[in-house]
């Protein structure tokens, strides 16, 4: 979808494709976002209980079923969430898939929860002075409500251990809100219609929360802070790596919108992206409330018109819109919204989305779930749009929506139709979105408040000793991630090698690979950025891998120009010797003279082969390498090829 030419006076800023934007653009538009990152901790036991930490099991693996219908309670102050509200009026059966081996009766709210994890604990007190955050004098635990079913109580249990910390990026500081622990929750299976099904397995993990203030301006600030949080974490080599063992949530704003998170990013390459497109979909809805606010002079009295189709006249509609055999139809009137559903939101998306995204999610109404009167599917004929115009009395500026579904959903389908619609006359609703891979989001649910919070009376409140802080503080690591970063520029490794070293916490490792041999720091950069980076995902690599081939090699005073070859080989190959992973290379030891004999014998070869001249050096290096490797530096092995064609 490319963005329509906009009808009004009140046009915002247009679209920018992502590989055009800039740092004005930004500036422009107000950009700004923070961070919440999920680490996961790598503990024995789970945080509020003795089942273990780190054990999966398949989908359909399991013990038992348990089925939960979640509702809201008052916080302290005698309010609801609104998240909570919203997940009420949705009424999902939960169910909840229970392994013996990975859960217990803690986790289904049927035991009061044990002692709170000092392992865990210990570990979030070392990230938070890794942030220079002040460590609290005393841990409370408090209850975070989730009524979406992902945590069996309806409540996370969490506890900030560190406030006001800071991180430094390459040209500025961004600063740290709180760093929590907080128990992890359920794996989701599936979630279609009124039914949501969750694996237990993962759910009490300990996991800890670092919160930025929204310091960064640009998308590009974004996953460089995240990419740092990352590289920090990791330096402890206490947390566990691998697809879900971080999550990313993102929040944005502009000039004039309101705080959207985006939830669950899996890649941090991921956020750029999704946050670029956000800040566009939060202008462009600014761009809706503009033209509304010239259309309609008073808001407040402002309200849909909706009609039941009856039941005689659906089959002609079926005919045209392809529907669950169960489906009604409802027509809906939204006056003043002509031309305004089809409005650019962001890549592929419309304002119509915004509706449609809500069915799903509130209403509980599958895809596809509504059409309009500009839906460019063209799914109904211009006369049924004519005719249900006249019967809702609806004139040429009013919107018509045509939705389908259940019986039973249909009054909150068409409650939440309007709750949408009313909130565009202010804006950007507050409201947590999920990350799609095409860079788009759509809408999870609203935005949780601070009314969600409310003290655990289960757990008693945890003193942490100076003495132990100051403990904890004489075993952190050696340097930071932005002093490693400084030393790899320092040392010419490339850039596209940074990445993957801090990410897998090798860079001590390089570092003692650079001080205890005799190699160029550039050299040992690309053996773990490069060489070491193809094979390490592929099965278990032993961090102390290269630094054993660089030791032998040097030892035995071979050419280092054979590592590369060696460290694939020995990964795919742990338990042989050295010496069977040179005979497997084909290596034989070889001496300069023997090495300068061949390259007479090749240049005497290639001249009787009449290979061509401008190509005869390549010709012969590729016929010596092999003899080369590890007998000489490849550069001192095409130094003789040259002198002898010379």
């Amino acid at each position: 979808m490319t963005e329509p030419e906009s009808r009004s006076k009140h046009r915002r800023m247009p679209y920018v494709h992502f590989e055009n934007a800039t740092e004005s653009i930004y500036r422009e538009l107000g950009f700004r976002c923070g961070l919440e990152i999920h680490q996961q901790l790598t503990t024995a036991r789970k945080l509020f209980c003795r089942c273990p930490a780190g054990v999966y099991q398949n989908a359909d693996d399991f013990d038992a079923q348990l089925v939960r219908h979640m509702r809201p309670t008052l916080s302290e102050l005698g309010e609801y969430d609104g998240t909570a509200l919203m997940e009420f009026k949705t009424r999902k059966d939960i169910t909840y898939r229970i392994k013996g081996e990975t859960a217990c009766t803690y986790d289904i709210d049927d035991t009061p929860p044990f002692p709170l994890n000092r392992e865990a604990l210990s570990i979030a007190v070392e990230i938070a002075l890794l942030l220079d955050a002040s460590i609290v004098g005393e841990i409370h635990v408090t209850r975070k409500q989730y009524l979406d079913g992902s945590i069996p109580t309806g409540f996370q249990r969490t506890a900030i251990v560190g406030i006001e910390g800071a991180i430094p990026l390459r040209d500025k500081v961004i600063r740290i809100i709180q760093l929590s622990l907080e128990e992890d929750s359920c794996r989701e299976v599936s979630d279609v219609g009124h039914e949501r099904v969750y694996m237990t397995d993962r759910l009490g993990m300990p996991l800890i929360e670092t919160v930025t203030y929204p310091d960064m301006r640009t998308p590009a600030e974004a996953a460089e802070a995240a990419n740092y949080l990352r590289y920090l974490a990791r330096s402890s080599g206490k947390v566990n790596t691998g697809i879900g063992a971080a999550r990313q949530d993102v929040n944005v704003s502009i000039e004039g919108g309101t705080r959207v998170e985006i939830k669950g990013v899996q890649h941090i390459r991921e956020i750029p992206r999704l946050t670029h497109n956000e800040a566009f979909r939060q202008n462009a809805l600014l761009g809706v409330r503009d033209e509304l606010r010239t259309r309609v002079s008073n808001p407040d009295v402002w309200e849909i018109r909706s009609l039941r189709i009856p039941l005689e006249e659906e089959p002609s509609l079926v005919e045209s819109v392809e529907t669950p055999p169960e489906s009604r139809f409802v027509a809906i009137a939204v006056p003043r919204f002509s031309n305004l559903l089809d409005r650019f939101t962001s890549p592929g998306r419309s304002f119509a989305d915004e509706l449609s995204d809500r069915l799903k999610v509130v209403a509980c109404i599958e895809k596809p779930n509504m059409t309009h009167c500009t839906d460019r599917r063209d799914l109904l004929a211009a006369e049924s749009w004519h005719s249900l115009r006249e019967r809702l009395g609806a004139s040429e500026d009013d919107a018509l929506l045509l939705l389908w579904g259940p019986e039973t959903d249909l009054p909150t389908a068409v409650e939440t139709i309007s709750e949408r619609c009313r909130w565009a006359f202010d804006g950007v609703p507050n409201e947590t979105r999920k990350a799609m891979p095409d860079g788009t989001t759509v809408f999870e649910r609203v935005l949780p408040g601070p009314d969600r919070m409310y003290p655990d009376t289960d757990s008693a409140p945890i003193p942490i000793d100076e003495d132990e802080i100051e403990a904890i503080r004489g075993r952190l690591p050696a340097s930071r991630p932005a002093d490693q970063l400084s030393n790899l520029r320092n040392w010419g490794v490339p850039d596209d090698a940074h990445r993957f070293i801090l990410r897998s916490n090798l860079f001590t490792e390089m570092e003692r690979v650079v001080n205890e041999s005799t190699l160029a720091p550039r050299f040992v950069g690309t053996l773990f950025g490069h060489v070491l980076r193809r094979v390490w995902y592929k099965k278990p690599v032993r961090r102390e891998l290269i630094a054993t081939l660089v030791g032998e090699t040097e030892t035995k005073g071979l050419a280092p120009d054979v590592l590369p070859l060696l460290v694939p080989l020995a990964a795919e190959r742990p338990t042989e010797t050295f010496e069977a992973l040179l005979a497997a290379l084909g290596f034989e030891p070889r001496t300069t003279e023997e090495i300068r004999a061949r390259v007479l014998d090749l240049c005497l070869e290639a001249e009787a082969r009449s290979v061509d001249p401008s190509k005869r050096q390549n010709w012969i290096m590729g016929r010596l390498r092999p003899l080369a490797i590890g007998n000489m530096l490849l550069r001192d092995a095409a130094a003789l090829v040259e002198e002898a064609l010379s």
